[in-house]
């Protein structure tokens, strides 16, 4: 069983910087590939970022060239470095840890942009 803790959300202003840090029970990274999702009110689930076990990253389109996915040398701490905040990024953030058939998920951390 794998645990899950994010930290990091809060409000910030349009333009503004936030880093999110999802803390892992165990060293899995080089098994498990590690997401980042968000979920706005009124939206689906969005798959926001992901770094798989070999370090290829992905990013929807909305976030490339602001956000940045990356792992400790640990192995058990993920961030999400989120630069040029936007209104449109304000959401419940969740970390997610994926393999095969293991799927966990974080409790959410809320991300606020608004002036």
């Amino acid at each position: 069983q794998v645990q899950l803790v994010e930290s990091g959300g809060g409000l910030v202003q349009p333009g503004g910087s936030l880093r999110l840090s999802c803390a892992a029970s165990g060293s899995i990274f080089s098994t498990y590939n590690m997401n980042w999702y968000r979920r706005a009110p009124g939206n689906q689930r969005e798959l926001v970022a992901s770094l798989n076990h070999s370090g290829s990253t992905y990013y929807v389109d909305s976030v490339k060239g602001r956000f940045t996915i990356s792992r400790d040398n640990a192995g058990n701490t993920v961030y999400l470095q989120m630069n040029l905040l936007k209104p449109e990024d304000t959401a419940v953030y969740y970390c997610n840890a994926r393999f095969m058939r293991d799927d966990y998920w974080g409790q959410g951390t809320q991300v606020t942009v608004s002036s």
